[in-house]
């Protein structure tokens, strides 16, 4: 009950209307006061006036009218001239004074508080206006016992009809709410779950039915999501399955090319000159179809594994990586430089790092050598206070349009002929994983350059991704 969006709402519904009578209650309870005293000055003033037109009344009678009008004595002015109208001995002295000719809100409630505190029986003069304008001024002395009674009385009866006030309503409200709210929401998350059963299922997907526009919206809201997530699971699915069966023909495709490179071994030992000439070609077009197997393969696993961070020495990361690269080179015109410090240690995996360094620097060489030209390719790297990037520019030919628009898209940011693109999507993903970003900074006639930032704090992979 207490659980429950109608139950918590009842209970709020009833401490907020109890807190409204509350406030009612101090200025009505003052308002009571007021009155009572009030109709005591107008029977004071009614048994003034039986004195006033038989001034030789008797003791008996004058004691009768005063305690009719429950006080202990009576003094008009009338004509700037104060008279003792009715008396009658005061047993104590007079506690307080009130004047309610022109009482502010605030001292009335004050006095009215007050007296509530206070259990003591005390004796009062109260000043008024005369009804009908009977003189200038009536004051009276009373006694306040039967005020507090009175204002007690009132008070409990204001305090059990505010409470029956508050039942009633919450109850209301309570059947509202569960009518209005509360079975709509029921409905919407029966449909989630039954969706989250089986979301592959087209038919479970919410159909907007609520009258109410913000529920409505939601529904709505929540259709356009299933249809969407139903959608790119179907879509997932056909992936998988197209997934599954690339990998085990790049797996066999693998190892048949594996045997052909065998065999272009002993092909290019042949004197032939035709041959000779014709195997490197193949040679080279067998390794790339090997590479390119080895690529789908590895971007065919589910994810690249958490990168393990440690501190790494980045200038003997880039020197194995461009050692690498020397003895590839062959006899093509291609040099390489370095301007890392070599104190320059960051944090990051360093089986990842060398994976993104080699892929950016082999393919800045297979760029230049396929132009059959001179060219540079150099490594930089600095830090500062917020993080850590490294740059990778090469004097190559620069990227096509095609690959520009699709560079970290599997099988479609390819740069040169042959290429499928998985490398620099592989290393985009590793570098997000470090929480950092891989990014083309320029590219054009005079050559391209890679960035690779790695940050130094902490970042959400949501935050690196954009």
């Amino acid at each position: 009950m207490l659980r429950s969006l109608s139950g918590r709402f009842l209970i709020l519904t009833v401490l907020f209307v109890m807190i409204a009578e509350v406030m009612i209650f101090v200025p009505s309870i003052a308002r009571f006061r007021e009155d009572y005293l009030l109709s005591r000055l107008e029977r004071a003033q009614i048994a003034s006036l039986a004195k006033l037109a038989d001034d030789d009344i008797d003791a008996d009678l004058e004691e009768e009218l005063l305690s009719n009008a429950e006080v202990f004595n009576v003094v008009l002015r009338r004509d700037e001239a104060r008279q003792l109208v009715l008396n009658s001995p005061v047993p104590g002295e007079v506690y307080a004074t009130y004047d309610l000719r022109a009482p502010s809100p605030w001292v009335l409630m004050r006095d009215a508080l007050a007296r509530l505190a206070d259990p003591e029986p005390r004796i009062i003069r109260v000043f008024g206006n005369p009804v009908r304008e009977a003189g200038l001024l009536i004051e009276v002395t009373m006694p306040t016992d039967d005020l507090r009674g009175a204002m007690f009385a009132y008070g409990w009866r204001v305090l059990w009809l505010s409470l029956a006030i508050s039942v009633i309503t919450s109850v209301f409200l309570f059947l509202a709410v569960r009518l209005l709210l509360v079975r709509p929401i029921k409905h919407v998350i029966g449909q989630m779950q039954s969706y989250a059963a089986a979301p592959e299922d087209a038919r479970r997907i919410i159909q907007p039915s609520a009258d109410i526009t913000e529920l409505r919206e939601a529904e709505q809201a929540l259709k356009s999501l299933e249809t969407e997530i139903t959608a790119s699971l179907k879509q997932k699915e056909r992936l998988a399955q197209l997934g599954g069966a690339v990998a085990k023909i790049s797996h066999d495709l693998r190892n048949i090319l594996t045997s052909a490179q065998l065999f272009t071994d002993r092909i290019e030992q042949s004197e032939d000159p035709t041959v000779r000439r014709l195997a490197p070609k193949l040679v080279n077009s067998i390794t790339r179809a090997v590479n390119l197997c080895e690529n789908t393969l590895a971007f065919g696993r589910a994810e690249e594994p958490a990168p393990r961070l440690t501190k790494v020495t980045l200038a003997e990361l880039v020197g194995d990586v461009i050692d690498g690269e020397r003895l590839a080179v062959g006899e093509a015109d291609v040099s390489f430089s370095e301007d890392i410090p070599a104190t320059l240690t960051l944090r990051a995996d360093a089986e990842q790092l060398h994976r993104v360094v080699l892929n950016l620097v082999r393919n800045a060489r297979q760029a230049i050598v396929a132009t059959g030209k001179p060219g540079e390719i150099s490594v930089a790297a600095q830090e500062d206070d917020d993080s850590w990037w490294i740059v990778v520019t090469d004097t190559g030919p620069g990227l096509p349009p095609k690959a520009q628009q699709n560079l970290f898209t599997p099988f479609q940011g390819g740069a040169s002929r042959g290429g499928s693109g998985l490398g620099l999507a592989i290393s985009a993903e590793l570098i997000r994983g470090h929480g950092g970003l891989l990014s083309l900074d320029w590219t054009g006639a005079e050559g391209t350059r890679f960035r690779i930032d790695l940050p130094k704090t902490l970042v959400p992979l949501e935050a690196a991704a954009e």
